[in-house]
């Protein structure tokens, strides 16, 4: 199926990206988009994917003729609001869930996917390239069934679920990579990248958490509102799932942060010994400096200023004044850093 995005203009077509028709089996194909549009709400056994680009097209405008769904609903989904959340209104439900941004795409990695989905249809949006409708068309393309609205919705997350997954995947390798790096005794240059590792980390576990609150309300609401039975079970499953990609990412981010501590703790002590190189090198100069310049001043009376042997005394006497700075340090204790 190609790519059916509508230019500029006005009616239904404007801002839509691909409609898809499945039929009973579950089998989706290109259908014209005014077709799918009118045939919103009335589709038999059937049901319809509407895909908007909503950087193009204000879906919360186009509402009122209530084929989106209730109106109040709809308006409130394609709002340009972006905070996650879930409202259910009689047999239709609508929200705003979190999705990851396609590689190249700003901002990155957040993204949204609003949707409204109906006993026969499911309109959605995203504003700028994102991962979930893409990769759940290519699935629709491969021949992948998909029986009802409820299950389209549950593949749309659970393509967030997997991307997320295998975003969570290459932190956790890149924090093995620096944690190694760190066992090793080298670890100036792992503090430059833990910042972005741990930056995303915490990112993706604030987006599984809210995404986890949303499903978690859709199955308790849900149930209250006597929504369809498979949407609850949906909701259910998929809050599962959330809750533990999110306790993952919660261990990455705290990993990371604890990496971020040692890093810093192994960075003080290499400074700590270096000061304490420098410190020591500084108290065994001062006493041959003090003697060098108290025998260069340009006064009468100088001891062995006529002696031809008085620079290797001089030199001796500086050297024996340098041993002796270093065993009063030592008498003193003062020791470098423990590793």
């Amino acid at each position: 199926m190609q790519n059916t995005a509508a230019p500029a203009g006005r009616g239904p077509e404007v801002g839509l990206l691909w409609a898809i028709a499945f039929d009973a089996d579950g089998r989706g194909r290109l259908s014209p988009g005014a077709e799918a549009f009118d045939e919103l709400g009335s589709f038999g056994s059937e049901f319809v994917w509407l895909h908007y680009d909503l950087d193009h097209v204000d879906l919360a405008m186009s509402a009122g003729d209530g084929k989106l769904g209730p109106t109040h609903l709809a308006e409130s989904v394609f709002a340009p609001d972006e905070h996650q959340r879930v409202t259910v209104a009689g047999n239709h439900v609508g929200g705003v869930v979190a999705d990851l941004a396609r590689p190249g795409a700003k901002p990155a990695p957040a993204g949204r996917l609003h949707f409204v989905m109906g006993p026969r249809s499911l309109v959605s949006g995203r504003r700028g390239p994102s991962e979930s409708p893409d990769a759940t068309r290519a699935a629709v393309e491969r021949g992948d069934a998909v029986a009802s609205p409820v299950l389209l919705l549950e593949m749309l997350v659970g393509q967030v679920v997997s991307a997320m997954a295998a975003t969570g995947q290459r932190l956790s390798d890149a924090l093995d990579s620096i944690e190694d790096h760190i066992l090793d005794g080298r670890p100036r240059d792992d503090r430059r990248r833990l910042g972005p590792v741990r930056r995303n980390a915490v990112r993706l576990h604030r987006q599984l958490l809210g995404l986890a609150a949303v499903f978690h309300r859709l199955e308790t609401d849900g149930a209250t509102d006597q929504v369809h039975p498979p949407a609850v079970t949906a909701a259910a499953r998929l809050a599962q799932r959330l809750d533990a990609l999110d306790r993952d990412m919660a261990l990455q981010a705290e990993r990371a942060r604890l990496l971020q501590e040692e890093v810093s703790e192994r960075i003080a002590e290499e400074t700590n010994r270096q000061l304490y190189v420098l410190s020591i090198l500084s108290a065994l100069f001062l006493p041959p400096t003090f003697i060098t310049g108290l025998f260069g001043m340009n006064v009468k009376g100088l001891p062995f200023g006529d002696d031809p042997r008085g620079f290797l005394a001089v030199a001796a006497i500086s050297f024996v004044s340098a041993i002796a700075a270093f065993v009063l340090i030592r008498l003193l204790g003062i020791r470098p850093p423990r590793r």
